[in-house]
């Protein structure tokens, strides 16, 4: 069976025009007016943009670029105002630095980098939901599943969404269905990062490639292969696929809701 790149090919076509009768039913079922989208100049987010274009028109879209200064590079800026241009859609630009100082301020200093990365995308969700609120909008996520799936992403941050669109497509399917909704190539094509620090790239974090990433999960939840038979399949250690199930299981209380203790009222 062997798998390779080539196993994740899409019918880019038919996955937009679904996901897009999806949004139209979904928007309409939540009675809302239209979309939010943070637009960081990435390629998830610039794909799942032209989608929503594609499914409500430019002038029921709204994108936010959500800069922070000295973290954000100035080419992903300046992608996201391109592409947002490219949509004709209604953008505006929120720089966050001021408001994560003011945080850093009153909250003790750890030294934990994480802890303090996850604020960023944090503060980003409460002003999409400020946005959203008051124009009696949803805010669409930009999640794809290889980040579901693995967790890569942050708990009521970027995870803290109405719903999401590409949530089931791999990163790399991602990119082929960017690339056929125009997304430019040098968007398409980028290393993913989340930008929670500088210089922060995803797959240096990660230590394995999302080309990598996505053909073991394909094995494992698609195909119901063992770590043994995926190693086998997609020609990779063994080792990886396990690491890619650890990341799986540790992260699984992000995909579901806080549980809630039982209580027995009859007692």
């Amino acid at each position: 069976m062997m798998l390779t790149p080539d196993s994740l090919k899409i019918d880019s076509e038919k996955i937009s025009a679904s996901i897009c009768d999806f949004t139209k039913e979904f928007v309409r079922k939540a009675g809302a007016e239209g979309v939010v989208i943070g637009i960081s100049g990435g390629v998830d987010s610039s794909t799942t943009a032209a989608l929503m274009v594609r499914a409500l028109g430019e002038d029921r879209v709204i994108g936010l670029l959500l800069p922070e200064e000295g973290v954000t590079p100035k080419e992903d800026l300046d992608d996201a105002r391109a592409l947002a241009n490219q949509l004709g859609i209604r953008w505006e630009e929120v720089e966050i630095s001021t408001i994560v100082k003011e945080y850093l301020k009153i909250l003790p200093r750890t030294g934990d980098l994480l802890a303090q990365g996850n604020l960023k995308p944090r503060i980003r969700m409460t002003i999409l939901y400020y946005y959203a609120n008051s124009l009696n909008y949803l805010v669409a996520g930009s999640g794809d599943r290889s980040e579901i799936l693995i967790g890569y992403f942050t708990k009521y941050g970027d995870g803290g969404v109405d719903f999401l669109p590409i949530g089931g497509l791999f990163k790399t399917q991602v990119r082929q269905l960017g690339l056929y909704l125009g997304i430019p190539e040098r968007i398409a094509l980028k290393p993913s990062s989340p930008r929670l620090w500088k210089g922060h790239l995803a797959e240096i974090e990660l230590g394995i490639s999302y080309e990598e990433i996505d053909l073991i999960l394909h094995a494992i939840f698609d195909l119901n292969l063992s770590a043994k038979e995926a190693s086998r399949e997609t020609g990779l250690s063994e080792n990886k696929v396990l690491k890619v199930l650890e990341m799986y299981e540790r992260s699984r209380h992000k995909r579901e809701m806080p549980p809630i203790a039982p209580i027995n009222l009859e007692a």
